[in-house]
């Protein structure tokens, strides 16, 4: 098995160096300055030898760059690599060019999953990579050692790729943080308990059937609940809810959920309540 060599121990990468380790595959070194790196690799990879970048590099046959996304390519330049060996990088949004230039086979592999810190299950997560076909068959290897499946993107569909999962994970965060907030001044004493089956069962339609698990007041065209909705919304929230609704219109429109008449009426609602950056209602 290819021996892995871990640069930076931040939560991806010490949770996915982990998981190649409980999978036989030999971690030769990781590299941690800071006190919250010390103590993230000690607790996850506690049989691992924290080394100096350069010694790391000249024990393994992979090399994870596993740093912040702006770091990538000064730190993957300073290491002592050969063509004989790996480098990869965990960043969803970039694709090779970090890497260009080196002497080690470049890939961009990037795990959809979010690390909180601890161990994570990659039973079934997706990776999706970029690399040239000399690399496919070690990184189909390693990803299927910690149980998770790999696809392939071009290097040109990166920057789409990561935007389509910034925009279904990190912004659901935003939006559920935001429902919570209403429900909260609206006298919810639970709010979490309240939306939170709501949320999940919505989610579970939605990853199945797609646009067409849309419910809700759009689809059933009732034009003076929106209206009511956004006559007691206030500020960043109202702004958000009108967006949305907008988006939401024009899937219910193209699904021909609605008619042109009921369609115009929704539009006409959302455009008298358009907030600026201030939050307040044109005038």
């Amino acid at each position: 098995m290819e021996r892995i060599g871990l640069i930076g121990a931040g939560r991806a990468g010490t949770a996915l160096g982990a998981a190649l380790a409980a999978a036989g595959h030999p971690l030769v070194g990781v590299t941690a300055r800071s006190d919250a790196s010390l103590e993230r690799a000690a607790r996850l990879l506690p049989a691992v030898p924290v080394l100096t970048a350069d010694e790391v590099t000249a024990r393994a046959d992979v090399m994870l760059v596993a740093v912040p996304d702006d770091l990538i390519q000064d730190v993957a330049h300073t290491l002592p690599l050969t063509s004989a060996q790996y480098v990869v990088h965990l960043s969803g949004a970039h694709g090779l060019a970090p890497l260009n230039g080196l002497a080690a086979t470049p890939v961009a592999l990037h795990p959809s999953m979010t690390f909180p810190g601890g161990p994570v299950r990659l039973d079934g997560v997706m990776f999706t990579a970029t690399a040239p076909d000399a690399a496919r068959a070690v990184v189909e290897r390693l990803v299927k050692a910690v149980g998770a499946q790999v696809q392939w993107i071009a290097d040109e569909q990166r920057a789409r790729y990561h935007a389509g999962l910034v925009h279904g994970a990190n912004h659901l965060t935003t939006l559920v943080s935001q429902a919570l907030a209403v429900l909260r001044d609206a006298g919810v004493a639970d709010p979490v308990a309240t939306l939170g089956p709501l949320v999940a069962a919505t989610l579970d339609n939605t990853l199945r059937s797609g646009h067409h698990a849309l419910t809700g007041p759009i689809a059933r065209g009732d034009v003076d609940t929106v209206a009511a909705h956004l006559a007691v919304l206030q500020g960043g929230v109202r702004r958000t809810y009108a967006e949305l609704a907008d988006a939401t219109l024009e899937l219910a429109t193209a699904d021909g959920r609605l008619d042109a008449a009921t369609a115009a009426r929704f539009t006409e609602v959302l455009n008298g309540h358009r907030s600026d950056r201030t939050g307040e209602a044109p005038r």
